[in-house]
């Protein structure tokens, strides 16, 4: 049995797996945000420790210690600046945070190579900035910062005690040499720092540590070896067998996702595309990115006082594709691909006296579909040839969104059977490579398909309009003129 945690968002995953890859069991524990200010998102370090635990615990105790190894996953980019203790020293800055705006540009300005080395243009959700945000406005912290830890990076040192990351999360920090998979002394340099506050860098089916004797008492496991594991993306990317050169998906879960797998890196920093080191030695991949997807269904059903997301789905069903004026802008928390930009915000445009509950939840799932659309766009810009999307994350659920966002990108989508259970199953995975010494490409398989979305012609040519209207609108709500 092999256990992959991953350290989410909106709560901490955990799941195990057998020798055949099958799912054996899992637990969930929720997590919250905080907002404290406007652009402000972040979470207590010790609060994913706190849900990793109950997540393990929730898992049957006969299923726990048959446990052989365990990987790790998480939300990428998190600023977790911990001091001499290994303590947190404040809040950990999350990957939507978008306070750092200003520390972007003068980064951009200062240090060329964050492109040519980082591959990626300096964002606010990128590790990086926020750690120049710090030293401006919190000096005094980032004086006492002796290590900077991503999420699951956090997990470890409280599993392991060890300092460690692996290369596709380090590819988020902004720090790495993505190309020769090494930190970069000059782009640390140009936020104060040294290689050594950064982690043991490793690849994601290598082991860092063991679970220290106490927590395995405390999980009711064994003192397991601890596979390096890989940033959500590319673990959930790993755990459906998207690993080689072209490979695709599409991450519907609280942000949305459009990644794919390289050969090579391949960066493309004009067009806000991300380019990242995969979890598994010698592979890349590009990503489209975008800060609400899935996390628009609780906002639209929490606006519409509709009960549940199934719920919402349901009454977006009966509307049916394009049944009205409205346009759904899914900026929420800003956007990065393709707009680069923190401090837009979601919007409904088009409202009238016939806007209800059915046709405001039309326009939500139009909007996030519109929104990958758009990604897509700059991923073929940058060179990438799409045909189709193997679908994982909480959204997959609905057969419906699945329509609408085929129609959108005019693209496959192969829904795989267990797709939902998303970077959790590639971290296990990651752990069975490590201890079996086996390769990825064995391990990493491509599951069962549950169901295929064709891009049915009619929903795309009622959307068509809908898209040019929704393209149109963010230059105005930039301007204000919206």
């Amino acid at each position: 049995m092999f256990l992959g945690i991953d350290i989410g968002t909106s709560g901490v995953k955990a799941v195990v797996i057998d020798h055949h890859g099958a799912v054996v069991d899992q637990g969930t524990a929720a997590l919250t945000v905080q907002r404290p200010r406007p652009l402000w998102s972040e979470q207590g370090p010790d609060a994913w420790w706190a849900a990793t635990t109950a997540a393990v615990q929730s898992i049957d105790p006969t299923v726990r210690r048959a446990v052989l190894a365990v990987g790790l996953a998480g939300q990428m980019h998190g600023a977790t600046l911990l001091g001499a203790d290994d303590r947190p020293l404040r809040p950990a800055i999350l990957w939507n945070d978008g306070r750092s705006h200003a520390e972007c540009a003068e980064l951009e300005d200062r240090t060329a190579a964050f492109r040519t080395l980082s591959g990626n243009i300096v964002m606010p959700g990128f590790t990086a900035p926020k750690l120049a945000w710090v030293a401006k406005h919190e000096p005094a912290l980032f004086a006492a910062t002796r290590t900077v830890l991503l999420p699951k990076d956090y997990i470890r040192l409280q599993m392991t005690g060890d300092r460690a990351t692996d290369m596709s999360d380090a590819a988020g920090t902004l720090w790495l040499d993505v190309a020769k998979r090494r930190w970069s002394g000059e782009l640390l340099d140009a936020t104060g720092l040294a290689v050594s506050q950064m982690p043991t860098l490793h690849e994601g089916a290598e082991i860092t540590g063991t679970v220290r004797p106490d927590i395995a008492r405390l999980w009711g496991i064994s003192p397991v070896p601890v596979a390096a594991g890989g940033s959500d993306n590319a673990a959930g990317a790993a755990g459906i067998g998207i690993v080689n050169d072209g490979d695709a998906l599409l991450s519907l879960g609280t942000s949305g996702v459009i990644f794919i797998a390289n050969d090579r890196f391949k960066p493309n920093p004009e067009r806000t595309v991300h380019a990242f080191c995969h979890c598994l030695p010698a592979r890349w991949h590009q990503m489209a990115v975008h800060l609400s997807a899935a996390s628009c269904i609780d906002f639209a059903a929490r606006l519409s006082g509709v009960a549940s997301a199934a719920d919402l789905f349901l009454r977006a069903e009966s509307a049916g594709p394009a049944s009205g004026p409205e346009i759904f802008l899914p900026y929420l928390s800003g956007e990065r691909t393709p707009h680069n930009d923190p401090r837009i915000r979601g919007a409904l445009l088009n409202l009238d006296h016939d806007t209800g509950p059915e046709r405001l939840a039309q326009a939500v799932l139009e909007g996030v579909a519109f929104a990958f659309a758009d990604g897509l766009d700059a991923l073929r810009d940058a060179g990438s040839n799409v045909d189709e999307l193997a679908v994982i994350g909480g959204g997959a659920r609905s057969h419906y969104w699945g329509q609408i966002i085929a129609a959108a990108l005019g693209v496959r989508l192969n829904y795989l059977k267990g797709g939902e259970v998303g970077p959790a199953m590639g971290a296990a995975r990651l752990a069975q490579i490590a201890i079996s010494g086996a390769s990825p490409t064995d391990i990493c398989t491509v599951p069962a398909t549950a169901h295929v979305v064709e891009p049915d012609p009619g929903i795309a040519e009622r959307l068509a309009p809908k898209r040019e209207a929704f393209r149109r609108a963010y230059p105005q709500l930039r301007q204000g003129d919206a």
